[in-house]
């Protein structure tokens, strides 16, 4: 029923139960699946040296918090037997960066996590699920924490 699942990651309890859900589907249909972990290249602006400095510091900080994830996801999927190709991609914000993913591809179904943020804390801080909802056009398997 599903050839390709794309699974959505942050490294958080929650998106390491996604990947569980998508390794379950994943052998019951044998469909491929690719782990996603996106990062903000360009997370603040600035001017001068120190600037430069920062976003340096920062893109190896989050390339290795990336790395941490998917080596989470690898290891979680070897488990369950399942293959799994790992990606990190680039986004303003979460939402782009899964958007990205999917074009041109053949992924048609997307699994991930959702932290479940209600009233502040979802104003605030948006939910990723949410905006990934309202603009893809293959299904979501939202996975609650």
């Amino acid at each position: 029923m599903f050839k390709h699942i794309l699974v959505p990651v942050d490294g958080s309890d929650t998106s390491l139960l996604a990947v569980s859900k998508a390794a379950g589907l994943a052998k019951a249909f044998g469909s491929a699946v690719t782990a996603l972990y996106v990062v903000d290249p360009y997370p603040f602006t600035g001017v001068g040296a120190d600037f430069a400095y920062g976003q340096a510091q920062y893109i190896n900080a989050a390339k290795a918090e990336a790395n941490a994830a998917l080596e989470a996801v690898r290891k979680a999927m070897g488990d369950a037997g399942v293959p799994v190709t790992t990606v990190v991609g680039e986004g303003h914000a979460v939402h782009e960066g899964i958007v990205r993913a999917l074009d041109g591809t053949d992924i048609d179904l997307v699994v991930m996590g959702s932290h479940g943020r209600r009233g502040l804390e979802k104003l605030m801080l948006g939910s990723v699920a949410q905006k990934v909802l309202g603009v893809v056009r293959v299904p979501v398997m939202v996975v609650r924490g």
